[in-house]
Order: structure tokens, then C-alpha cells, then sequence
């Protein structure tokens, strides 16, 4: 990271220093709230967690080499200086804010309802071919995440691509603040965090948020085929631009090949001109996310030819649409998450596979009042998409396998309907249920576990 001295971090966090005034010229070499992480010159955080109180570590951290921890209590007479301040997590956010304001770099902020994650990749897999990009690592997309993330910005990065993830009303305005966006991206806007959030039209009120601290002449692009944010108008009249497969679109694509579990190739359509891509990953989905990688390459000057170089270079990354080949399955990993748009998405991509398809499907998590019927909506999709096998796991999916077994009966489809309480049930019985060279596809909510599942089925002897 770039230099900031003890002094100048008090000044941003509001608090107060505590020992030999000798170190306020001190400048840190990074930031880290878990205590493995410190090294030489580090400033640790001593977040409090549910489980772990990181005060506990400040004796530890000082004497592996940080250089000054920030600390909501009262230390006492102690041989190495601290911050005192109210609160650590409130520190951290004001001081990655003060932080970014530092930096030279342009910022994009990518939100939504399902694909954050593999639209970050592709996008920063765009913008590597011309630019030093920084990417969010992981699920480092909160209110801790993306102030560790803008702290590993150094000198020599001239783009940051920040995932930024809400949950509840007020989550995206300090998540805003921080990365002070130059370009905006949602994907969609769909019915994760419902639970918390009520309604789409809420989680549209929190997600476009974004853009209230973006730079004034940056850009806004937003997914022209979802129905929120197509009718989306904003407070300062700031106009988005739009991708998707509808040719309206002024970012689009025509002559789709889809090569099945192999990917697609496609002819990109831009407001001035075409080009042709091959997308690794296949699915309509990653069309979208191409798409967006083209928007922002166009938002940040880059040609063409980096632009189809960009989409060409990704690469699937663990629990997101990673197909393994396993000794006796082929396996569509995409547990990271789940929710409605994102299964049947990826209920979508199995149904290209050329042998026996199975969807091992679990729960899917704040989903709120309607979270049975959306279950239930997951089931007869599966049906209605000619999957051979579903096993679904999990209390909520019983609902989710119910509704698959009603919609086999009512079309004479030939699938084979399983629920199991928990995985070890499952486990017990999948010698029984999956047969050599399935194609599987692995997806649940976070909670459940399920690369576990994934672990097994690519172990299996």
C-alpha cells in the first residue's frame, strides 16, 4: 500500500494515539485484522468478531513486528503505541475512505443480485489486457472485505474491480463511499435478500446507491434485460448504458454458437462496431457477463482486440461454473451461492452436457416469506430443463424435490426424484444414484457446504 504515517491515520479514524510520539512519522506497510497475517510495519485491526476478539492478539501481533494495532480499549501502560478509537470497524472503513482518496486509479464497482463474482473475473480479465488490475479476492465484498481490498492497491495497479455485496438497508452507501466508483456495474436485480429487503424494488433502491458517490463524469452500466433496471431513472438524470442479449442494447450479441459444456462463441455488437469471442464457460449467463466486460473496456478506452483477448483468458475459478474432470464424473462445480436466477442458470448449463445429467441441488438461504415457493419454482424448472437425475438436500429443498416429483407426473417426464435430509444420507445411497460418466452439477447456498460434495465426487477411487 501506499505510505500513510501513524499521525496522518489517527487524523482519518478520529482517534486517539497512545505512546512514544517519536512513531507518529512512522509509516505502515499494510493493513490486517487477522493476526497470521501481520508482518513488518503492519497496522493491525482488532476487529471483535462473534467468536474471536482480536484485542486478544495485540501483545502477539507487536511482537512479531506491526507496528501499531488500533484498539477500542484502553490498553494501559504497554510498551508499543496504539490507536484508541470507538469502534474498529468503523475505523477501518474511515481509514480505507481516507485511503482511496489517496489513490490515482480508476475504480469499478460491480453489485447485483446473482453474478457478482464470475462478472468481476471476466471483467478483470477484459481490463488486464491493457491495464494493472486489482481485483476483489474471494468473497472479500463487505463491510470488512473491501476496505482490506482498496488497501492492497499499490502504485504500479491502475484499475481496481470491487465486488461490493449488501445485505440490508444502509449496507451499500459506506461499501459507495469507500470505493468512490468511476464506473458502476449491477448485474441484475433478482431475489437474494429478499429476506432482508422486502422487495426487488428494494433491493434496486440499495443497490443503485452506488452511483451516489461515483465520480461525476464516470459510467453507469447496468443489464438492459432485467426489467428493474431497464425502467431504472435515476435521482441526478445520469443516464445508464445498457448490455444484454436484446438487440435494443446499444452492448449486444448475434450469431450465438453455443458449444455446449465447451462454451460460446458469439458476435459482439457495440455502438461502433463487432467483433467476434470464444467464452470458455458456458451458459447465457456468462453471454451477460462477457458483455458487461465489453462496456467497461469500452468506458476505459480499450480496443477490440484486447477486449475478445480479455474474454478468451478467463478462466473458471473454484465453486463458480468450474467443470472438473473427475476419474468417473464430469462435474459442474457452482456451489459458491445459490438463489433462483443463479440455479436455474446453472440448471441451463448442465442441460448442454451429452450424457446423463444430475443436479445435486441443497438449500437456498434469505430468500424470505416466499422461500418455499422458490424452492418449489427450482424443482419443476429442473423438470421442465430434461434433467435425468435431481437429488436435492437439505430441510428446504424437500419442497424443491416435491414440486419436481408433481411436475414429472403432470408432464410424463423421465426424471428420477431423490431428498435427503443431509449429506451423509446422501452419501449413503449415491453408489446407488449416480452412474459412470454423469455430468453433475454441485450447487447450494453457502451454508450448506456443499464443496464438500465436490471433494467426493472427484476423489471417489
Amino acid at each position: 500500500m501506499k505510505h500513510m504515517t501513524l499521525s496522518e491515520i489517527a487524523d482519518a479514524c478520529c482517534g486517539i494515539y497512545c505512546g512514544d510520539p517519536a512513531f507518529l512519522d512512522c509509516e505502515v506497510s499494510s493493513v490486517a485484522i487477522d493476526s497470521r497475517k501481520v508482518v513488518k510495519d503492519t497496522l493491525f485491526v482488532a476487529i471483535k468478531g462473534a467468536r474471536v476478539d482480536g484485542h486478544n492478539f495485540i501483545p502477539q501481533v507487536m511482537e512479531a513486528g506491526a507496528l501499531c494495532s488500533l484498539s477500542e480499549q484502553d490498553l494501559g501502560d504497554v510498551d508499543y503505541p496504539y490507536i484508541r478509537v470507538s469502534s474498529c470497524t468503523e475505523a477501518l472503513k474511515d481509514l480505507a475512505e481516507h485511503y482511496r482518496r489517496s489513490l490515482d486509479i480508476k475504480v469499478v464497482g460491480i453489485t447485483g443480485s446473482v453474478g457478482k463474482t464470475s462478472t468481476k473475473e471476466m471483467i478483470a480479465s477484459v481490463l488486464s489486457e491493457k491495464y494493472n488490475v486489482l481485483k476483489t479476492e474471494g468473497n472479500f465484498n463487505n463491510e470488512i472485505g473491501l476496505p482490506l481490498t482498496v488497501f492492497n492497491i499499490r502504485e504500479e495497479h491502475e484499475v481496481a474491480v470491487l465486488e461490493m455485496g449488501i445485505s440490508h438497508f444502509g449496507d451499500m452507501k459506506p461499501l459507495a463511499k469507500i470505493a468512490r466508483p468511476d464506473v458502476c456495474v449491477i448485474t441484475n436485480i433478482g431475489y437474494a435478500h429478499l429476506e432482508n429487503l422486502g422487495t426487488r424494488d428494494g433491493i434496486l433502491k440499495e443497490k443503485s446507491s452506488m452511483t451516489d458517490y461515483m465520480n461525476p463524469k464516470g459510467s453507469v452500466i447496468f443489464n438492459g434485460d432485467d426489467d428493474k433496471l431497464k425502467s431504472y431513472t435515476s435521482r441526478d438524470g445520469r443516464t445508464p448504458v445498457y448490455f444484454g442479449l436484446t438487440a435494443s442494447c446499444p452492448f449486444h450479441v448475434e450469431n450465438i454458437e453455443r458449444k455446449g459444456l465447451k462454451g460460446t462463441y458469439a458476435e459482439f455488437v457495440t455502438p461502433t462496431s463487432r467483433f467476434h469471442a470464444h467464452i470458455s464457460i458456458p451458459g447465457d449467463h456468462m453471454i451477460y457477463n462477457a458483455l458487461a466486460g465489453v462496456a467497461v473496456g469500452y468506458a476505459l478506452g480499450m480496443d477490440n482486440e484486447e477486449i475478445a483477448r480479455g474474454i478468451e483468458k478467463l478462466v473458471p475459478i473454484a465453486g463458480r461454473n468450474n467443470l472438473i474432470e473427475a476419474k468417473h464424473y464430469t462435474i459442474i462445480d457452482d456451489c459458491y451461492n445459490a438463489n433462483p436466477a443463479s440455479m436455474k442458470s446453472s440448471l441451463d448449463v448442465l442441460a448442454y452436457a451429452d450424457t446423463r445429467k444430475v443436479a445435486i441441488l441443497g438449500d437456498m438461504g434469505e430468500l424470505g416469506a416466499d422461500e418455499l415457493a422458490m424452492h418449489r419454482e427450482v424443482g419443476a424448472y429442473a423438470a421442465f430443463k430434461n434433467t435425468d437425475v435431481l437429488v436435492c438436500i437439505g430441510a428446504l429443498s424437500k419442497d424443491m424435490a416435491e414440486a419436481a416429483k408433481e411436475t414429472v407426473l403432470a408432464t410424463e417426464k423421465n426424471m428420477k426424484v431423490f431428498h435427503f435430509d443431509t449429506k451423509e444420507d446422501f452419501y449413503q445411497n449415491m453408489g446407488q444414484i449416480l452412474k459412470e460418466n454423469d455430468t453433475i452439477l454441485v450447487k447450494a447456498s453457502h451454508f450448506m457446504e456443499f464443496p464438500e460434495i465436490v471433494k467426493k465426487l472427484s476423489e471417489e477411487a
